[in-house]
Parts: C-alpha cells; sequence; structure tokens
C-alpha cells in the first residue's frame, strides 16, 4: 500500500512540477516586463526632472549674470557722465571703496 501511495505521488510529481513551472513562467513573465518598463520610464522621468532643475539653476544664475553686468554698464556710464561734467577732468580713482 505504500508504494501504491508513492508511486501516485511520484507520477503527480513528475507531470504537476513542469506544468506548474510553465504555467508560472507564463503567468510571471508579463508582469515581470512590466515592472521592467515601470522601472525603466521612472528613471527617465527621474533623470528629467534633474536636468530641468539644473536648466532652471542655470537660467537663474544668467539671470544674476545679467544683472551684473548691467548694474557695471549703469556704473561706467555713471563715471563717465560725472567725468564730464566736472569739466573735463578725467576721475580715473573709480569709486571710493
Amino acid at each position: 500500500m505504500d508504494e501504491d501511495v508513492i508511486a501516485i505521488i511520484a507520477t503527480f510529481l513528475i507531470v504537476f512540477v513542469p506544468v506548474a513551472g510553465i504555467t508560472a513562467r507564463i503567468a510571471v513573465k508579463p508582469i515581470v516586463e512590466a515592472l521592467t518598463r515601470y522601472m525603466q520610464a521612472r528613471q527617465g522621468t527621474e533623470a528629467l526632472q534633474m536636468v530641468e532643475r539644473r536648466m532652471a539653476l542655470l537660467e537663474q544664475e544668467l539671470q544674476s549674470v545679467r544683472s551684473d553686468v548691467q548694474h557695471m554698464s549703469e556704473e561706467r556710464d555713471f563715471f563717465r557722465q560725472l567725468a564730464e561734467s566736472s569739466g573735463g577732468k578725467a576721475l580715473e580713482a573709480g569709486p571710493a571703496s
């Protein structure tokens, strides 16, 4: 009797294990592919967000440089007008620091 049970269990396992493996592979493969696509898309959006942040910082820095150049130009014009209005004498000392 024990030999009959062992034979039935062995036959069941010989048939069931490969069928279960093939079924699991067929069922799990789309899930794994979907997760892979999701992870790749997520990495792509994170990279895009990082590039957008860097671009925003560069734009802020460019605006700061433009502002500094504008102030320097206005200062130069001011000293040029000051030199012209002081009777042609050039102010070579520049601003007193």
